[in-house]
């Protein structure tokens, strides 16, 4: 029998630009949009980190690292809404089941 829902884990930097408040709001945005349409497991906020090399002529950004477990089409669709959200400067999602 198929699986309905995979385990999932994703990693998303916050623009320093955006200040604390902003931030926050940030977080608490895709926390919500991800308790909504799957199971959260973990929200792990490492917070100001420096990036490998410059992004946008920036050196730092808030990063934030989320488990979740959900339906195959999800994924996407949180993808599509990381590209399209100013203040979001990198994202991925991971598949964490083992294949």
């Amino acid at each position: 029998m198929a699986k309905i829902t995979s385990k999932y884990e994703t990693i998303f930097i916050v623009d320093l630009d955006l200040g604390e408040e902003g931030i926050a709001n940030m977080v608490a945005k895709f926390r919500t949009l991800i308790e909504e349409n799957a199971t959260l497991e973990k929200v792990d906020e490492w917070g100001k980190r420096r990036y490998a090399y410059p992004i946008n002529d920036q050196t730092e950004g808030y990063y934030v690292l989320v488990n979740f477990e959900s339906k195959p089409d999800f994924p996407a669709e949180l993808d599509r809404i990381y590209k399209i959200t100013e203040g979001i400067v990198r994202s991925i999602i991971v598949c964490k089941d083992e294949k």
